[in-house]
């Protein structure tokens, strides 16, 4: 493939991903879980997600070209995005649904169609980052540099943009400075992460566009927080409880925390819902709710959303609380987060950051503009601080 100068971006599409997030099954890993989220109303969003960030591609870069292969593992997605583009030949077929029915075998035969161009885009989680980098891995010096659009449940890999407007940013900065560095991928077990078992492991690494402010990077754990600290984040979390308004407690430990704290048995993966009582402590109203049972949980009532900073990337919003959707945001925050958005945090969590913004990718880059400014975070007992939040896709990264 010639670039005529403007150099060439492939892309790829995996149109599973993510689409367990919403309904809370936690990842999107395999035909039984699709099917499994599928019959409970998931939608899928990694197509969409694609064609924002190959709309911020050829807007920045209009004599890009733009190479994917047929039907929802690309194509669908250029024509989303009203964009030119050529079709690869690959042996993925296009069965005219949405939501094909692709397999790890298909996003392997893509990314080697799309072997020749400058950056191959693919969308997905840390499940596809995998797929992609085994297809690497057979193409050895043939194979282009990547950059992961975030479309999955979990997204915990170090090569993957902070947004897809992030994505067709970095793309078209990096036909004009072609400079890579090496990202990790991260495997995930999905079956004993539902369990409750996070155990990332190392999966290998892939060349990525320079520019480590506009990636994600590699989650960091919590594990070496102290228990005093996260038990008294919880402790201040139950001390400003008000009776009769109801939390939702998103997924994490330090949330988790807080069920414990209020001697309730929430999930440490799921999104759960309390109602504080008038004379103290709170009842489990619901537990690892999906989003429509939680936007139905919410309307209409006093609502209080607790969420905790995914550490080493800073996201608030959008990395695994896919629950806590735009319409629940909008239904709880109206026309500002005020005191109904609570964020936790370790100091330890925070200075990880090295002073990077908190992230908001909640789906709806509008809603997380409005939350941009400042937010107040939870770090103990008694203990608070003030700190940033940015919407992911604005391009703050310089």
């Amino acid at each position: 493939m010639t670039s005529g100068g403007n150099g060439v971006i492939g892309l790829v599409v995996n149109p599973v991903a993510g689409l367990g997030g919403s309904v809370g099954l936690k990842g999107s890993d395999g035909a039984d879980v699709q099917r499994a989220a599928l019959a409970k109303g998931a939608e899928p969003k990694a197509g969409r997600r694609a064609a924002q960030a190959v709309a911020t591609l050829l807007a920045r870069r209009p004599g890009a070209r733009l190479v994917t292969v047929a039907g929802a593992m690309g194509e669908d997605s250029a024509r989303a995005a009203a964009v030119p583009y050529e079709l690869a030949p690959s042996g993925v077929q296009d069965d005219g649904m949405s939501t094909a029915a692709t397999t790890a075998a298909d996003t392997r035969a893509a990314v080697a169609a799309l072997a020749g161009v400058d950056l191959l885009l693919f969308a997905g989680g840390d499940g596809t980052a995998r797929d992609v980098l085994d297809a690497v891995r057979e193409l050895g010096g043939q194979a282009p540099p990547v950059l992961g659009i975030p479309a999955g449940v979990k997204v915990y890999s170090g090569c993957f943009a902070l947004s897809p407007a992030t994505a067709g940013f970095v793309a078209a900065d990096f036909l004009a400075r072609p400079d890579s560095v090496e990202a990790e991928v991260v495997d995930l077990d999905e079956e004993r992460y539902r369990r409750g078992l996070v155990s990332p492991r190392l999966y290998g690494s892939l060349r990525v566009p320079a520019g480590r402010a506009a990636l994600s990077g590699r989650k960091a754990g919590s594990s070496d927080a102290a228990p005093a600290t996260v038990e008294g984040i919880a402790r201040e979390v139950a001390a400003r409880l008000r009776p009769g308004a109801r939390y939702v407690l998103g997924p994490g430990a330090t949330t988790a925390a807080v069920g414990r704290e209020l001697g309730l048995a929430t999930t440490l993966l799921g999104v759960d819902v309390v109602e504080a009582r008038a004379g103290g402590g709170a009842d489990l109203v619901a537990a690892d709710v999906t989003e429509g049972e939680l936007f139905e949980l919410v309307r209409g009532r006093e609502t209080v959303i607790v969420l905790s900073v995914i550490g080493g990337q800073g996201f608030v919003l959008g990395r695994g609380n896919q629950q806590v959707s735009p319409r629940v945001l909008d239904e709880v925050l109206g026309d500002g987060s005020g005191d109904r958005l609570v964020v936790l945090a370790t100091q330890q969590k925070l200075a990880g950051l090295g002073g990077r913004p908190l992230l908001a990718d909640s789906g709806d880059q509008e809603l997380d503009r409005k939350l941009a400014g400042h937010v107040r975070v939870i770090t103990g007992y008694r203990e608070s601080t003030i700190y940033r939040i940015y919407a992911a896709s604005e391009e703050f990264y310089g």
